[in-house]
């Protein structure tokens, strides 16, 4: 596609709106060309690309490309495969088919279902190894983060041997020794 006829289109609109100002206008009009011109190409070269982007959209999944040969613009068509015509929902079923479905949902009675009427805000700071961990856990279980953590805690909190901290549940006292290694837990 050659750019050259639409610039000196402009460059001719640009001439004679400076006609209208004068001497001094027009020779202001004159100097502006030479620099105009390639920021017109630009221009141009931009609205040609997001015409291509739009239409490559309706195409799916066929596309259209602007590529640059020296100062011009050249279009690259690529049809959609011959066949069956593009079914835009067809595509997305089976997109969707093809996800793994997510776990069903936990039994009643379990931790989760538990539900004693409230709910407490906690500010929780992982490191971040641990936290990509428990994201990708959640994502697996298909849980969101804060459901995946709830159903941890109600797990580690509801171990049978007591070890989950409970109240009542053997007690214990917390001990902390450090020398360097940063020892911390529960000892009975």
């Amino acid at each position: 596609m050659n750019l050259t006829q639409y610039v000196d289109q402009l460059r001719q609109e640009l001439a004679v709106a400076a006609e209208a100002g004068g001497d001094e206008a027009r020779a202001l009009a004159e100097r502006l060309t030479a620099p105009l011109e390639s920021a017109a190409r630009l221009t141009l070269l931009n609205a040609l690309s997001a015409a291509a982007d739009e239409i490559t959209v309706d195409l799916a999944p066929g596309s259209v490309d602007v590529r640059l040969r020296g100062l011009d613009p050249e279009f690259v068509v690529t049809p959609p495969p011959a066949g069956e015509p593009f079914d835009a929902q067809a595509e997305y079923a089976a997109l969707m088919a093809a996800r793994p479905t997510p776990p069903p949902p936990p039994p009643p009675g379990t931790p989760d279902a538990v539900d004693d009427g409230g709910t407490a805000r906690v500010n929780l700071r992982l490191p971040a190894h641990i936290k990509s961990r428990v994201e990708e856990a959640a994502n697996r279980d298909g849980l969101s983060v804060n459901a995946w953590l709830v159903r941890a805690v109600s797990g580690a909190l509801d171990q049978p041997d007591g070890r989950g901290g409970r109240a009542g549940s053997g007690g214990g006292r917390r001990e902390t020794w450090n020398s360097g290694t940063g020892f911390t837990g529960w000892v009975r």
